[in-house]
């Protein structure tokens, strides 16, 4: 597969990146030895390797669900910046 300048400036006008006309140059190239090296890639016989989820082959330990802290929402709720008993009341952020 090969990718022309015309798809290049075709990628860069969907993903709203302007690119001048030496930078599309540049990243046909790229894209072009990134394909290559891909195609490469498909080239190798992977039928008896299993896929890796990671290269560390550990199993996670598990544990148990504990509630280690109590009933602390009064607490918390004196953390907030203006007094009411229900919420946490912060400043209004947006507009």
């Amino acid at each position: 597969m090969t990718i022309d300048l015309k798809t290049v400036k075709h990628i860069s006008k969907l993903s709203r990146i302007s690119v001048d006309d030496q930078k599309a140059k540049k990243l046909e190239k790229d894209l072009n030895s990134i394909f290559k090296w891909i195609e490469k890639l498909n080239e190798l016989n992977t039928d008896n390797v299993e896929p890796l989820t990671s290269i560390a082959e550990t199993a996670l330990r598990l544990r148990k669900d504990q509630i280690l802290s109590k009933n602390i929402r009064e607490d918390i709720l004196k953390n907030s910046p203006k007094d009411n008993k229900d919420y946490f009341v912060v400043p209004k952020v947006v507009e």
